[in-house]
């Protein structure tokens, strides 16, 4: 039985507007925590955060840490504050130039940020690197938003041997289209690190060009459950993640959630299959 849950989120109210992500990124694990679970929550530290209206705070033990991204050094920041009226703490994952100055996909101008790929790597790794440092190993990794899109790759290639990950199951949810463009020219070399190469993403597509779909499709392939999270998400997306054979939900209706996803989460961790 699944009993430790990390969610990896890109929104989360009340730190960010209130969106069909953000909602779920707050209710399912304020639900699953209530139900006796053992959780931990991150998301990214995005500029249009106010930080002091959010009491986030360093947490310096955690810090500092410099991860390489395409040859470059680019220092991890970890902040930390509890969403009110909850017992819910969560990690926020910073960098001055990934997020302190940016808002979130796209900019003021509503244009695409053009190292939005880069930007997703460095999430990842910086909590999965988070993680091992608290020591603290989930059965259930459950990512939201296309951010979180590269960690079940780098959870089945990357960190397979890492004990605070050997046994952990990946579940994906899948939202409306988030973004439009490309991840930009560096996303390919970017995306090495251990055992994961740059050709890994040829199945997806061979090109400069690596898309949203692509990379909704990469999430896919590396999870071990999938969820229907969006009122619209891209109907090619639903039907490549059925094909695939993993446990696939549709999002159940609030008042639900906590029930249908901790048989959904059981049946995912004992490695059930539709």
């Amino acid at each position: 039985m699944a009993k430790k849950v990390l969610y990896i989120n890109q929104e989360i109210i009340p730190y960010v507007p209130e969106s069909e992500m953000s909602h779920l990124g707050r209710l399912i694990p304020q639900t699953i925590q209530e139900k006796g679970y053992e959780i931990r929550t991150f998301m990214p530290k995005w500029g249009n955060i106010n930080e002091r209206r959010g009491q986030l705070h360093e947490v310096i033990r955690l810090s500092r840490m410099m991860l390489i991204i395409d040859e470059t050094d680019h220092p991890l920041i970890i902040k930390v504050a509890s969403i009110p009226s909850t017992r819910i703490q969560v990690y926020f994952i910073d960098n001055e130039d990934y997020f302190t100055k940016r808002l979130m996909g796209f900019d003021e101008n509503g244009k695409e940020y053009d190292d939005n790929g880069e930007r997703a790597i460095f999430f990842a790794r910086g909590v999965l690197e988070t993680v091992k440092k608290l020591r603290w190993t989930p059965d259930i990794i459950h990512c939201q938003g296309w951010m979180c899109s590269i960690i079940p790759l780098y959870i089945k290639k990357a960190y397979q041997d890492e004990p605070s990950f050997a046994n952990t199951k990946v579940v994906t949810s899948l939202f409306s289209e988030e973004l439009h463009d490309d991840l930009g020219a560096n996303f390919r070399q970017s995306i090495e690190f251990r055992d994961v190469k740059a050709d890994i993403l040829d199945k997806y597509n061979n090109s400069d060009v690596f898309g949203f779909q692509d990379l909704q499709k990469l999430a896919i392939d590396y999870s071990d459950g999938i969820v229907n999270a969006g009122k619209s998400v891209n109907p090619e997306l639903i039907a490549y993640a059925k094909e695939s054979g993993l446990p696939f939900m549709d999002n159940p209706a609030d008042d639900e959630i906590c029930s249908k996803y901790e048989e959904f989460y059981d049946k995912v961790f004992e490695g059930g299959s539709e």
